[in-house]
């Protein structure tokens, strides 16, 4: 069980037997009465996102989540198509459902999902992913210093703001959280 202090953003718990996930969380302690948490929370299978409050020191349960790694196959129509690799059985998850998780997993990758009775409902990314840039204006000497952006189209399709010296064919560094620009690969 989790308690109103363990709550973080992206913490899964499960309320009236639903899992919801923490978008926002705020600690208040007014002068009068006890201290309390207001959350917005977003229902892990149907994205639906409710408002909810706690009294501090309220219990919550944990919901039954599975970590299974999971080879990412292909894109079919809306969908994301992954296959488990000990049984080979196939699995598809709404890329709604994935969001902008889905723009930094390619092809034949292998992705660590998240199950929630045996549903396949998330993805678990690193932190950063290394990637090629497949289509940019060229890179131009000396602009180095101004911190200006250009687009950059990757070799899954998302396009992230790169500064002026990045050229076409470069392996670059992205945060999967923001999805920024860290450093040339």
């Amino acid at each position: 069980m989790y308690s109103t202090s363990d709550f973080r953003r992206g913490l899964k718990i499960e309320m009236d037997g639903k899992p919801y996930e923490i978008v926002e969380f705020q600690h208040v302690k007014p002068g009068k009465g006890g201290a309390f948490v207001r959350t917005k929370l977003k229902h892990i299978l149907t994205g639906r996102v409710v408002d909810q409050t706690f009294r501090s020191g309220e219990k919550v349960d944990k919901p039954d989540i599975a970590v299974q790694d999971m080879q990412f196959l292909y894109r079919e129509g809306t969908d994301f198509v992954f296959m488990d690799l000990e049984t080979y059985e196939q699995k598809n998850i709404p890329a709604a459902q994935v969001g902008e998780k889905g723009g930094f997993v390619k092809e034949g990758e292998t992705v660590t999902v998240l199950l929630y009775n045996g549903e396949l409902f998330d993805l678990d990314l690193p932190a950063s992913v290394a990637m090629t840039v497949v289509e940019t204006e060229p890179g131009v000497q000396g602009d180095r210093v101004t911190g200006a952006t250009k687009p950059a189209k990757l070799e899954t399709g998302i396009t992230v703001s790169v500064p002026l010296f990045i050229s076409q064919g470069e392996r670059i560094k992205v945060d999967t959280r923001t999805g920024e620009y860290i450093s040339r690969e």
